[in-house]
């Protein structure tokens, strides 16, 4: 693995139409700093999802509203830091999508595919902020 040391921040509008940027970031970042199929595949479905989360649930999809995505990346972690201008939410209270009630519920996934794809996932901010980390040395 080569030896980098990134840190950035990327703003956008709150519009689903801009996830194509966090996308591209993410493919961009990966061929850079050389990671693997398997971490790249981990990083980028969970900070989609979480983008997607501060844009659709957080900031109500208002484009006038902003999304705000914080990254470090180095040879042994990566972070991003996804923060929102919403009203917040209690991640303690979201159900848990793999109980046989919620099933068929649509909410609670996004934060289930989050925990289960970062090595590290905390919400600050009365839940406006959510930091994602993935350690990359062995």
């Amino acid at each position: 693995m080569k030896n980098f040391n990134i840190d950035g921040t990327i703003e956008i509008p709150s519009s689903t139409k801009q996830i194509g940027k966090i996308e591209k970031l993410i493919d961009n970042q990966a061929t850079l700093c050389d990671l693997d199929d398997d971490m790249y595949g981990k990083i980028l479905l969970a900070v989609v999802e979480a983008v997607n989360n501060a844009i659709v649930h957080g900031n109500d999809e208002n484009s006038k509203k902003m999304v705000r995505i914080h990254y470090i990346l180095n040879s042994e972690f990566v972070i991003y830091v996804i923060t929102d201008e919403g009203d917040g939410f209690d991640p303690n209270s979201v159900p848990d999508p793999t109980l046989e009630e919620n099933l068929e519920r649509d909410c609670g996934r996004g934060i289930y595919l989050m925990k289960n794809l970062a090595d590290e996932i905390e919400f600050s901010d009365a839940g406006r902020t959510v930091t994602l980390k993935f350690n990359l040395a062995d």
